[in-house]
């Protein structure tokens, strides 16, 4: 059997320009994605809110408080970035840490920019070097995404440890820009988006302008149900938390079950399972008589309430899910 080759010189086939939108200047539109890397605690979900303009995701002190990668979406007149918040990276002690050091490795292999985030208040450390050592590998490759590193919290450090960090932060990794940041006080965020812009491929959106997140209604829920809950708690319970929506549906406000309801014309139930590992952590949530489940309703309420755009009622239950962090089966069940 032979092949045939196009004789050598020979003229094949043009395939027509990608006529990308530009403004009467001529600019072109950018789009594309770019991760949030660090380790836990480093700011990168309070700099995703910043970014976005709203709350898409869910902030604590508590470390590994991300549990998914979450996309925010900021849409500019020449731009469009999807920005990625992952989970922090850290050394496992359970499958459930195991699997979202995982999600952050695949995460990176399908971005365009890196945002490496690094702490202005804390030195460098093992896990920073860990991440650093991770991300040169990365760019090795022929397609490798370009990386910014992005110092945060600025606003907790003077100008001169900012100046020694900002010296350290170059010498640790071979970077495309270095942007120092304050999220909390939203110092440069217009600056960091700018240079996110300029490395992006030039491409026409790829969401529509006014969306802000691809997080489903019940995800952002049960997200913030868990943020309430960790409120206050400690030792090992908040790596012990999660929230599963078990459905949101309009019932009608005088109580009767037979009774149709428009949408938007009903009570509004929200029922949610918040789960725990052990029996003695199922009395740490719930609180004498009652008292820290309460807390945690009001406080979960009042957020969810501002998401939908009208008052709901939260109905939460407390279940046990034995070692669910180190269950296959479970940790299938709750989503990871």
């Amino acid at each position: 059997m032979t092949t045939e080759h196009p004789a050598v010189g020979a003229e094949s086939p043009a395939e027509p320009p990608i006529e990308l939108p530009a403004d009467a200047s001529g600019t072109p539109h950018r789009s594309g994605f770019v991760a949030l890397v660090g380790r836990p605690n480093v700011g990168k979900s309070t700099l995703t809110n910043a970014l976005v303009g709203e709350k898409v995701a869910i902030t604590s002190t508590k470390p590994q408080t991300t549990r998914r990668a979450i996309r925010g979406i900021v849409t500019r007149e020449h731009s469009q970035v999807i920005l990625v918040d992952t989970p922090g990276v850290h050394r496992p002690r359970t499958l459930l840490g195991e699997r979202l050091n995982e999600l952050v490795k695949e995460t990176l292999t399908d971005v365009d920019v890196v945002g490496f985030c690094l702490p202005a208040d804390q030195k460098i450390g093992p896990g920073d070097t860990f991440i650093a050592r991770d991300l040169q590998e990365l760019r090795s490759g022929r397609r490798g995404p370009r990386l910014i590193a992005i110092v945060t919290k600025t606003d907790l450090v003077s100008r001169e440890a900012l100046a020694a960090h900002l010296v350290a932060v170059d010498r640790l990794l071979d970077v495309d820009e270095i942007v120092p940041i304050s999220a909390v006080e939203g110092t440069q965020i217009d600056v960091l988006l700018d240079v996110i812009a300029a490395q992006l491929p030039e491409s026409p959106p790829l969401y529509p302008d006014d969306q802000l997140t691809e997080e489903s209604r019940d995800d952002r829920i049960s997200e913030l149900i868990r943020e309430a809950a960790l409120e206050g708690v400690r030792d090992e319970l908040p790596h012990s938390i999660a929230v599963v929506v078990e459905e949101v549906v309009e019932t009608d406000p005088d109580g009767d079950p037979f009774a149709e309801v428009a949408p938007g014309q009903g009570r509004l139930v929200v029922r949610a399972s918040l789960f725990v590992e052990r029996e003695s952590q199922k009395g740490i949530i719930i609180g004498r008589g009652g008292s820290r489940l309460k807390e945690v309703g009001s406080r979960a309420r009042a957020e969810i309430n501002q998401l939908l755009g009208r008052k709901i009622h939260l109905d939460l239950r407390v279940k046990i899910a034995k070692d669910w962090q180190r269950d296959p089966k479970q940790l299938g069940r709750l989503g990871f």
